[in-house]
């Protein structure tokens, strides 16, 4: 399973460390010790996110950040949810306080490993979501 420390948490929800140690420590986010370290899970923190998202409980904040999206639109954020067939998956992300959802095989999404929870980067280009992992 995939396991993310703290300032990693912090970095794709776009709050600070100090924000998700307040979580854990309330029960929002379940954490476990591994190898000395406070970690989460790639699924609850992806629940979180979408909570989060959902919400807007972080979303009115991370409008006015100028630095969460590039210039060439890429936006780093987690994986919520994967729905495949046979032939094509829909990806599910929450970027900050956004929801993006990419079409594309099932086959790039198995490529890719995508499953909730996994850190993945969601390039816009006009109504296409190309989704890579970092």
């Amino acid at each position: 399973m995939i396991t993310y420390r703290i300032a990693e948490a912090a970095e794709i929800l776009s709050v600070s460390d100090d924000t998700v140690r307040r979580w854990v420590d309330a029960g929002r986010l379940p954490s476990r010790r591994t190898e000395g370290r406070t970690t989460v899970t790639g699924p609850d923190l992806a629940e979180l996110a979408e909570h989060l998202a959902e919400s807007g409980e972080v979303a009115e904040r991370d409008r006015t950040r100028a630095g969460t999206v590039s210039a060439r639109n890429r936006m780093s954020g987690i994986v919520t949810r994967v729905k495949r067939d046979l032939v094509m998956a829909q990806v599910e992300m929450i970027c900050g306080p956004y929801r993006v959802v990419s079409l594309m095989s099932t086959e790039a999404a198995d490529e890719l490993g995508l499953e909730p929870g996994v850190r993945a980067i969601a390039s816009v280009k006009s109504t296409n979501v190309v989704v890579e992992v970092p």
